[in-house]
């Protein structure tokens, strides 16, 4: 049976529609450039905002040309530069604009900040390897030198190697003092951290192999990823926990 003829405007959006491309063939495009992309870290990147794109009417993602070199455009930010998602966004609208963007050379020794931005990274200027000593810690915490061995009795926090604590201690320290003020003590927080080791084992699956890739662009990757994965385990955590109180609490 022959088609009808097409033409005019018509014609100009059968063409375009043409050109877009599932998420599985612009995975396969860049993995050319990005052997460590994935189809998680496409919807990651959708999900915060940086790439939008079409939708069938079965929901399915359809992507432009410009939407697979902004995704390379985004991903070389990364991986060059080591630029928080914050920024890249920054940078993009600028380009957007017709502004032209100085990126700023490779951070010394290789620091790249948290791939989501905020929700990993509490403070972006620290130094990924800040320590704080014991007699900070429990200052920082409000609590005292009892409260705080109970807390390692449970390895709810544990030292480092030179008996000082890594800056998320801090943090951990704060969040059980206030859900102790609530009545929940830390032998109750155990199944926290063990849920916790269980999703840093599953991450550590995934970027295991990246860390024996053969590539150094790969292994430098891993952490990243590793971070992201994270967030997303963290985001993931808080909707199911909500879920569950909505369920009980109904």
């Amino acid at each position: 049976m022959p088609r009808p003829p097409t033409g005019g405007a018509g014609h100009g959006t059968a063409g375009a529609a043409d050109q877009l491309v599932s998420i599985g063939t612009v995975l396969t495009q860049l993995r050319e450039e990005f052997p460590e992309v994935t189809i998680s870290k496409i919807r990651f990147l959708e999900a915060e905002g940086l790439v939008e794109p079409q939708r069938t009417a079965s929901g399915y993602r359809k992507f432009s040309p410009a939407d697979v070199e902004r995704l390379a455009r985004i991903l070389r930010m990364q991986r060059d530069h080591y630029l928080p998602l914050k920024v890249i966004r920054d940078h993009l609208d600028a380009l957007e604009r017709g502004e032209q963007v100085r990126l700023p050379a490779p951070a010394p020794g290789g620091r790249r900040e948290s791939p989501d931005g905020d929700p990993w990274d509490t403070d972006a200027d620290a130094p990924t390897a800040a320590r704080v000593g014991r007699a900070e810690l429990l200052v920082a915490a409000g609590v005292g030198e009892d409260e705080l061995a109970e807390w390692e009795a449970y390895g709810l926090i544990t030292p480092v190697a030179d008996g000082a604590y890594d800056a998320e201690a801090v943090t951990i320290a704060k969040l059980v003092a206030e859900l102790g003020g609530f009545g929940l003590e830390p032998r109750h927080l155990r199944a926290v951290k063990a849920a916790a080791e269980r999703e840093a084992g599953l991450v550590e699956q995934v970027v295991a192999p990246l860390r024996r890739h053969r590539n150094p662009q790969t292994r430098a990757h891993a952490e990243a990823t590793a971070k992201e994965l994270a967030a997303l385990s963290v985001r993931l955590h808080a909707a199911l926990l909500q879920t569950a109180l909505g369920v009980r609490l109904h």
